[in-house]
């Protein structure tokens, strides 16, 4: 293992946070960590679920604890969910200690992605320019990533590729 640093990814959902980390810690042989997953399994229920028992304040909350916990104790490959790394804490644990990768897709590819998706809490309760507010948002936020991954026009694996390069080199 080249770094001692965790790679993290982070992004907006549909952006490929699990997918293309589960390939690249495959390809490094490094442990993956999602924290959407992580929370599931902690909770014993999906995320829309969460969302609409406990509400949204108490699913951050779990998240906070979850990605912070993760962050300090694993080590490998992490996919945030696309609203954690909004939260301070969390992003200040990534930016101070891990190499964060922000996967970075084109407005009209996100909003396509997620759009009619039923698991995701936000993208069922938000009309196009709402979704479209959220990604311009979170991509202000997200910019703070150490290194930004323009996806457009990339197979998942020349993404993963672009990723594991930039990880070896450090």
């Amino acid at each position: 293992m080249k770094s001692k640093k965790n790679l993290v990814f982070i992004g907006m959902m549909g952006s490929g946070k699990s997918s293309i980390g589960s390939m690249v810690s495959k390809k490094l042989n490094l442990n993956f960590f999602d924290i959407d997953q992580l929370i599931e399994n902690d909770q014993k229920m999906k995320i829309s679920k969460i969302f609409e028992t406990k509400g949204e304040n108490f699913f951050r909350d779990i998240e906070k604890k979850i990605a912070l916990n993760t962050l300090k104790n694993k080590k490998g490959v992490i996919a945030l969910g696309g609203g954690a790394f909004i939260n301070r804490a969390i992003k200040n644990e990534v930016l101070e200690n891990h190499l964060s990768f922000w996967l970075n897709w084109n407005i009209d590819t996100l909003v396509n992605r997620i759009k009619n998706s039923k698991k995701r809490p936000l993208a069922v309760n938000s009309s196009k320019n709402e979704l479209i507010e959220i990604i311009k948002k979170r991509s202000i936020i997200y910019s703070k990533a150490l290194y930004k991954i323009d996806c457009e026009n990339f197979t998942k694996q020349q993404i993963a590729k672009k990723i594991i390069d930039i990880y070896e080199a450090n």
